[in-house]
């Protein structure tokens, strides 16, 4: 059975680099490690990057390109190759890495383990160079499915991960180490990458954070929330040059050793035990539903029309 690490980074496709390494280091604290013109790596603290930024190619779709995932210690990448042999035979082998695609056609790469190059914890170290307001790391992604069942099997069959939560029939958190997910899954009917996510150190940071994205022009499409399932406490902040949402957690639960997966009813106490369940835009990325939160609609009493089939 393969074993993942953690979570290594996330590649966006993107219509200008340039602006995106500028908006996502400005905006939500990431450091620029590398960037030309077609390319840009960002990180969010000690480490060589979270965040891959890529020029999109004619007419390739912006937002999601991929997510990579870092190996266990104890799993070679030959190893891994003869899992993905036996339970994903159209994977392909770039030499120093793998790739393949789920059940409705997001991308996946493997890599390696690699330790780090300083084994202390970031407070320990010295910087020069990374910001004050900055992520911890990248934590998790979310996508959206129309076959959750499927979805969860190639998850947990040819990529290892563990459930550690259910919300009745609609969704399914799976986790790689003791962090509560490092991806979820959640049934909506239609497939799309929904967001990914950044974890940063309090709640006070996130106040500041969010007042700091406020003035950049972005909003909360959902949020301040208290999870129940997870436990942490986040805001979704809405993306419109790429159609995602980013997740600003704090306090995400760690789990123990032999955790069960708990069945939570789909109720607002397990979603946001502070306040209500998302607007209907939250799960959406057209311009009706960006057009919703950006003047209040749905709260000042203009539902938003359902997508048509």
């Amino acid at each position: 059975m393969i074993k993942l690490r953690k979570i290594d980074h996330v590649c966006l496709c993107v219509s200008d680099v340039a602006a995106a390494a500028r908006r996502y280091s400005l905006q939500f604290g990431l450091t620029v490690r590398e960037q030309s013109a077609t390319r840009a790596t960002l990180a969010c603290d000690y480490e060589p990057y979270s965040l891959e930024l890529v020029a999109a190619i004619d007419d390739e779709p912006l937002g999601f390109a991929h997510c990579a995932w870092q190996l266990r210690r104890s799993v070679s990448l030959d190893q891994a190759r003869e899992h993905l042999r036996v339970t994903h035979p159209a994977f392909e082998d770039h030499g120093g890495h793998l790739s393949l695609s789920d059940n409705e056609g997001f991308e996946h790469h493997i890599f390696p383990f690699a330790p780090d190059d300083d084994p202390r914890p970031a407070i320990a170290r010295a910087t020069s160079e990374l910001p004050a307001m900055r992520p911890r790391k990248l934590g998790h992604v979310n996508r959206l499915t129309a076959d959750l069942q499927a979805s969860t099997r190639f998850y947990t069959e040819v990529l290892g991960m563990e459930i550690a939560d259910y919300l009745g029939d609609a969704g399914v958190w799976l986790h790689v180490n003791s962090e509560h997910h490092q991806l979820a899954l959640v049934d909506t009917g239609r497939p799309a990458f929904h967001h990914l996510a950044f974890d940063y150190y309090d709640f006070g940071t996130l106040r500041a954070l969010f007042d700091n994205l406020a003035q950049h022009g972005r909003w909360l499409a959902w949020g301040p929330v208290r999870h129940g399932i997870a436990q942490n406490i986040c805001g979704y902040v809405r993306i419109t040059e790429e159609p995602l949402l980013v997740e600003c957690y704090v306090d995400m639960e760690v789990l123990e050793p032999d955790h069960e997966p708990r069945h939570w009813r789909d109720d607002r106490f397990s979603s946001n035990t502070w306040g209500p369940l998302p607007p209907r835009s939250y799960f959406r990325f057209d311009d009706a539903a960006i057009e919703s939160e950006r003047e209040s609609l749905e709260t000042r009493g203009t539902p938003l029309a359902p997508l048509a089939d």
